[in-house]
């Protein structure tokens, strides 16, 4: 509910918020630091603050964000680095994309003790830090869905071709960080744009509020460079790869027909069906970065561009808690879609409960029960 904007002047008076719930009403803002307060937008100070409770409610959330996520992105990064069937190039990728997770999760001690304080504890740096590393892994994490998609399409699309290397792949991950270093260095260094609260002034993002033609500018480009051009790569890829596998299983349905056999289906299509499993995992990931990332471009928009009374603090935590619950749910994501990462994970880790059968094992299995067989039919 909108209260005229009387910072800084009565803080105290009760509001209707406050009335409501039983507390003492202050303005949002009203513990903010004094040299940090010119970072804070008039829209958010002209809100009653937030109920403690929840203040408290989110800090116990990213407690447990932050615990989830780090554990699960941890144990991804350290199998995927440390086992060499993993290395793979397309491997390669999905680390880093648990790295990025990861680095985003890392923040969320600055979150959580403003969280508790009620407001912000550590001023225009901690700010800094906070929104640095959300604005590296944001752009970082589109880019590489978008490098994963594009490897996805080449493979499926082309089995024979040439396939990246390990060491190609590790150049497109340095790429990946380098193109997200523009859009994150700017703010930072405060030559365009800059980091400052939002919502509950808990957490720190780009300035998308500010009435100016810079930061219209800075909000357009920031959402063609780390949203429209990867997506569009994203979409190319995956339609493509949708066509061609849709096109290979209607000639093999075709073929087997004319042949009058119920599938060709053999073991030389492994390969093939290893690449689109690998394909799903890229789509599921790239499903769940537009579900938690879409949220706060929209957020933007609404705040640099369209009605701004539409937006309440407690409507711009939302992508906030988006990002981290993707956070948490990739690490899943992977031990769903794959085989050996859940091989390693039982191996490593048994207390986790994970079964999968080794391929190895399975066909040592198949020999021996043929060999019987064979031996059952000669006596």
């Amino acid at each position: 509910m909108l209260l005229p904007n009387i910072w800084p002047g009565i803080n105290n008076v009760s509001g209707p918020i406050a009335e409501s719930w039983k507390y003492e009403s202050k303005m949002n803002g009203w513990n903010t630091p004094a040299d940090y307060k010119s970072y804070v937008h008039p829209h958010w100070l002209s809100y009653e603050e937030p109920n403690p409770m929840l203040h408290h409610l989110l800090g116990v959330l990213y407690i447990f964000f932050m615990i989830a996520s780090c554990l699960g992105n941890g144990i991804v990064i350290y199998i995927f680095s440390t086992t060499k069937e993993l290395k793979t190039p397309s491997n390669i990728l999905i680390l880093n994309l648990a790295i990025c997770d990861f680095i985003m999760m890392i923040k969320t001690p600055i979150f959580i003790v403003n969280s508790f304080n009620e407001g912000p504890v550590f001023g225009r740096l901690g700010c800094s830090i906070f929104g640095l590393l959300g604005a590296y892994v944001g752009p970082c994490s589109a880019v590489t869905n978008a490098a994963i998609a594009y490897d996805r399409y080449r493979c499926i699309s082309d089995p024979m071709g040439k396939r990246w290397s390990k060491s190609q792949a590790s150049l497109i991950v340095l790429g990946c960080w380098v193109y997200a270093s523009p859009v994150s260095l700017l703010p930072f260094t405060e030559i365009v744009n800059r980091f400052v609260p939002e919502g509950y002034l808990t957490s720190c993002t780009f300035d998308y509020m500010t009435d100016n033609l810079e930061t219209k500018m800075f909000v357009f480009i920031l959402w063609i460079w780390c949203w429209i051009m990867p997506l569009g790569v994203i979409i190319f890829s995956y339609g493509k790869i949708t066509t061609q596998v849709m096109t290979h299983e209607a000639r093999l349905k075709e073929q087997a027909k004319k042949m009058n056999v119920e599938s060709l289906r053999s073991g030389a299509n492994k390969d093939a069906r290893n690449e689109i499993r690998v394909a799903k995992v890229g789509i599921s990931l790239t499903t769940l970065f537009l579900l938690s990332w879409t949220p706060y471009f929209a957020i933007a928009f609404i705040g640099c561009y369209g009605n701004r009374s539409l937006l309440t603090p407690g409507l711009s935590m939302i992508p906030a808690c988006t990002c981290k619950m993707a956070a948490c749910v990739d690490p899943f994501v992977y031990a769903i879609n794959h085989p050996k990462y859940r091989l390693e994970l039982m191996k490593r880790f048994p207390w986790l409960c994970v079964h999968e059968k080794d391929d190895s094992t399975r066909s040592e299995n198949s020999t021996n029960a043929t060999i019987a067989s064979e031996a059952e039919s000669r006596t």
